[in-house]
């Protein structure tokens, strides 16, 4: 419950629309019971009455028809603005949520598993919805619907009162917190299983070439089967733990209705009570029962809404591993860098990069060769301070890294990566990622640099060409000439590579080098690579190993 406090400030932004959308669900359920007591008392009035006479129907028929507009308009405008204001409260949540993520997701923890991340970030956060429109919106309307029925019966039926209302306090409070406690270690299995079964799909598509070639599809299908019978286990596991409550309820509910009736029997039997109004009692305790059913129902969602609040906040309130300095440093308009006696390792582990020292000048083009794992990448990650070395320092134009704004950083280095995406939308739309005030002449001028201009120019829709997924219209090497031509559109003076390369032939790749050589000509470039580099494309080549330069 703790972590789903978190997110009062968020509920609190909506509090209008929740408000509203109570009110009209606590509406619908007194008219409800207004309906049923109404149609009780009705029937047994006029059959009691000899022919009907002295009897005014056309009053109680009214307010039967009445009650039943007024349930089925409240129930819609409740769904309407629940679902409204529950759709706002969603969308502040992610925005909440990935405010708090961008920061530590960089090398934050390597652990979390692409499935699970994405688990969290749809899933888990449309678990929240439940906290309102099926738990908490329907608690309080059952509650003060409780209290009135009770209040009724104390000036009618004194001792049925009592046991309606220990009846229905024990349906809607003591019944449903014995759910949620224990159903607690139930749910979070719930939440983390089906985030298992998730990983599991995704790790399925991504490796299903690969599992193919090697013949393990079988043992892949038994591991998902088994993770998805461990999912079953789990809801079924909730499921029972739901039913045995909702069994609970309907036991009060069944001494409520049997307990009123035999104190209405004998009060009847006194002239106490008019039998009409005995009847309409019975069917509105009857009615009010309703609300507890649908309780218990949510009650497990919110089990699962509460073990997803918990999963949220521990990816949002992970620890910042680079924050900006509170008195930062001004860009200087020097951009050599300079890597002094740098040593970094992840989370405690194996040194990756051990005394590292490199200087480069503005406007040289430097490649960074060697085996995978020597802290190449790594290298760049701290150039673009994603993360901060241990032991040493990196300057740029003589201050260092850590004494500026991350946002000033950025602005100064561009990125391509072995894994920058195309997104699904238009090639203007991807180059402008980098520089969202650029005009179609700069557009094409960086199409033109990095040598795709004319492919562009050949397609149907030119610059409003959609590229899908992943750009998968378009084939590996036009892509990595998009994402340079990108890189190209942004102002940094700065050009760092990852692996650009990588998926290329070598005609490609020779291409891409040279290409990259005029393109980037004034800008420094650091690119680091396993290909072999051309003759005349960069100005050094320098090789790491073992996180040394050498």
């Amino acid at each position: 419950m703790k972590a789903l406090l978190t997110f009062r400030k968020l509920f609190a932004q909506q509090a209008r629309g929740l408000a509203l959308a109570l009110l009209l669900s606590l509406i619908a359920v007194a008219s409800g019971v207004a309906l049923l007591g109404t149609s009780g008392w009705f029937i047994t009035a006029a059959a009691l009455t000899t022919a009907g006479l002295a009897f005014n129907l056309f009053v109680p028929s009214s307010m039967v028809r009445g009650f039943s507009f007024i349930r089925i308009l409240a129930r819609y405008g409740e769904r309407l603005s629940g679902h409204n204001a529950t759709l706002k409260l969603l969308s502040d949540i992610r925005g909440w949520l990935f405010a708090r993520l961008f920061p530590r997701l960089p090398l934050r923890d390597r652990s979390l598993r692409h499935g699970d991340l994405v688990s969290r970030l749809t899933a888990d956060v449309d678990a929240l919805d439940t906290a309102f429109l099926v738990a908490i919106g329907p608690i309080v309307a059952a509650v003060i619907i409780g209290l009135t029925l009770t209040t009724v019966l104390g000036f009618l039926l004194p001792l049925a009162a009592i046991v309606y209302g220990l009846s229905f306090a024990l349906a809607v409070i003591v019944v449903p917190v014995a759910l949620v406690i224990a159903s607690r270690t139930a749910g979070k299995l719930n939440v983390a299983r089906a985030a298992d079964a998730r990983a599991a799909v995704l790790d399925g598509i991504e490796g299903h070439a690969d599992l193919t070639i090697f013949g393990v599809l079988g043992t892949a299908q038994s591991g998902f089967t088994a993770t998805a019978q461990r999912l079953s286990d789990a809801k079924g596991q909730l499921s029972t733990l739901t039913a045995a409550a909702g069994f609970a309820v309907q036991a009060l509910a069944a001494i409520a209705l049997i307990g009123s009736l035999w104190l209405g029997l004998q009060a009847l039997s006194a002239d106490q009570i008019d039998g009409a109004v005995l009847a309409g009692l019975l069917l509105a305790i009857l009615g009010s029962f309703e609300a507890t059913s649908a309780i218990v129902r949510s009650v497990g969602k919110l089990t699962t809404a509460m073990a997803a609040a918990e999963r949220l906040t521990a990816i949002a309130e992970g620890p910042i591993l680079v924050s900006d300095p509170v008195s930062p440093a001004a860009l200087p308009a020097d951009t050599t860098i300079a890597v002094n006696g740098v040593s970094f390792a992840y989370d405690g582990g194996a040194p990756v990069l051990s005394e590292t020292s490199l200087t480069v000048a503005p406007g040289e083009h430097v490649a960074i060769v060697g085996p995978s794992g020597a802290g190449k990448s790594s290298l760049l990650s701290l150039l673009l301070r994603l993360a901060d070395p241990q032991a040493g320092q990196i300057t740029l134009g003589g201050t260092d890294l850590m004494a500026l704004n991350q946002a000033d950083v950025h602005r100064s280095m561009a990125l391509l990566s072995q894994d920058s995406p195309l997104f699904n939308d238009s090639i203007r739309a991807n180059l402008l990622i980098a520089n969202e005030n650029a005009d179609d002449d700069a557009l094409w001028d960086s199409l033109s640099s990095a040598g795709i201009a004319d492919f562009i120019r050949a397609l149907p829709n030119g610059l409003h060409t959609v590229v899908g997924e992943g750009g998968r219209t378009v084939s590996v090497g036009q892509a990595r000439r998009l994402c340079l031509a990108r890189a190209l559109l942004s102002d940094a003076p700065i050009l760092l590579l990852d692996e650009p390369t990588s998926a290329l032939d070598r005609v490609a790749e020779v291409g891409f080098f040279e290409t990259l050589r005029t393109a980037a000509r004034g800008r420094t470039v650091i690119v680091v690579t396993h290909a072999a580099i051309p003759d005349g494309s960069v100005d050094r080549v320098v090789t790491m190993g073992n996180g040394r330069l050498v």
